[in-house]
């Protein structure tokens, strides 16, 4: 059944319509849409893990290669913010092609809720690892000779390494690592719980009847419910997303060698996330959400630019179009393109 008329279209100005392209860009953009659409969405969860990472791991290098604060500027809330600006900017630059997902419990999440294929999750998830992993080894880059300076006075106090893997050593900056001795099921329990809170955040923001949230909001709300937990809980040890822990894992056994694994711990930091974020948004449809209210203003807007986005890619004539689209495919939440 067709209800497309919901989300009305006519007078929706295109990009197409205003900005002048060349007959290359013309045709390798439809070529592109049409055959290698795929690739595009891969790329922007690639660059949207990319961004998330680089800011955050990036403010986490100041900050612990930094251990006297010379400057002044390093801290937690810094390192807060390092991954609050990367999530916004992961958000602005890339999630209008992906849905922004960034996050491997997301996507898992979204198959399970009939919004996704398998195939086209499994395509995510190595996309946000590989962001991670290739974010990592540019941040070691920059960072190559503090970290070697690092290690080296680590060495000559003798306690390279005790210190090595450990959350305020130089692997640590990437991979997370708990201090010997710490309580695995209280980390456990920080993780899953962390981990529930964002995605219970991500569910809501994601609901277009809920009128608190417009789209425009979307991505600030998100960038802060992971920055407040930097904020509240890294101490105890949290990753908050798969990819970001699985690709900074892979970056560390790249570079430090198998001693770099992290044991038991690194179950919990790859693993917690997923099921976390799946009850968390199985919690929110069975209790918050309520398909009789109605869907905002400002998110009938959004969705019916979408719908017209669709529409306009598939190069039919008005009509047609609206024959041929089904706004159930684009009422499936902010987080996921058509």
């Amino acid at each position: 059944m067709t209800r497309s008329h919901l989300f009305p279209t006519e007078g929706l100005v295109h990009l197409a319509d205003i900005k002048p392209r060349s007959n290359i860009q013309v045709l390798w953009e439809r070529r592109r849409r049409r055959h290698a659409h795929w690739f595009s969405e891969c790329a922007a969860e690639f660059f949207g893990v990319f961004f998330f990472v680089f800011g955050g791991v990036g403010s986490a290098a100041s900050y612990h290669l930094n251990p006297t604060n010379t400057e002044g500027l390093s801290s937690v809330f810094q390192v807060g913010m390092g991954y609050a600006m990367g999530v916004l900017f992961a958000f602005v630059v890339t999630a209008q092609t992906s849905g922004g997902h960034f996050n491997p419990g997301v996507s898992i999440a979204f198959v399970l809720m009939k919004r996704m294929s398998a195939r086209k999750a499994l395509r995510y998830i190595v996309a946000q690892v590989l962001g991670a992993y290739v974010a990592c080894l540019l941040i070691y880059a920059q960072y190559r000779d503090v970290i070697k300076e690092t290690e080296q006075a680590l060495a000559a106090a003798g306690t390279l390494d005790s210190v090595l893997f450990t959350p305020s050593g130089p692997a640590g900056v990437f991979a997370i690592y708990v201090a010997p001795g710490t309580n695995l099921g209280q980390v456990f329990l920080n993780e899953f719980v962390c981990d529930f809170m964002i995605g219970l955040v991500i569910w809501a923001v994601d609901d277009p009847t809920n009128f608190t949230v417009s789209p425009l909001a979307v991505p600030w709300l998100i960038a802060f419910v992971y920055a407040l937990m930097v904020w509240s809980y890294s101490r105890v040890g949290v990753a908050t997303n798969s990819a970001r822990d699985v690709g900074a894992r892979l970056m560390a056994l790249t570079v430090w060698g198998l001693d770099a694994g992290g044991g038991p711990y690194a179950a919990i930091t790859a693993l917690t996330n997923i099921p976390a974020t799946i009850l968390a948004a199985v919690f929110y449809e069975a209790v918050f959400a309520d398909y009789n209210r109605t869907v905002t203003p400002a998110n009938a807007d959004f969705l019916a630019a979408r719908l017209a986005h669709e529409q306009h890619s598939q190069g039919l004539p008005t009509a047609d179009r609206i024959a041929s689209a089904s706004t159930e495919k684009v009422v499936e939440g902010t987080l996921e393109q058509v």
